[in-house]
């Protein structure tokens, strides 16, 4: 069993920044990528980031390209997820994903393609 914890939610107004961080946890497992999702009231959920631990490729959402950056700490099992020039749009409960079987880089962006997921953290913008 698998367990992703979230961290770094809050409330914060537009322009500023938050930093998410998502650890892994369990028995024998391996991390292929880890990834970020949000889900906003009446939505559905979107793909905003992920990065594959092999290697570092990112994928990214195009309304977050240059704002958000998404990184990883191999040894420590842990994805971050830096989100500077914050919008109310980015509004969303933020979860993270790990993926433990090797894929392409376009699965990162696909929900399938995880195994597991966080409860997930609250980010809030006020305009």
């Amino acid at each position: 069993q698998v367990q992703l914890v979230e961290s770094g939610g809050g409330l914060v107004q537009a322009g500023g920044s938050l930093r998410l961080s998502c650890v892994a946890s369990g028995r024998s497992f391996n991390v292929y990528a880890m990834g970020w999702f949000r889900q906003a009231p009446g939505k559905e959920r979107e793909f905003v980031a992920a990065i594959a631990w092999n290697g570092g490729r990112t994928r990214y959402r195009d309304s977050v390209k240059g704002r958000f950056s998404i990184s990883r700490d191999n040894a420590k099992n842990t994805a971050y997820l830096q989100m500077n020039d914050l919008k109310p749009e980015d509004t969303a409960v933020y979860s993270c994903a790990c993926a433990s079987r090797p894929g392409l880089v376009l699965d990162l962006e696909n929900g399938g393609y995880y195994d597991y997921w966080g409860q997930g953290t609250q980010v809030t913008v006020s305009s």
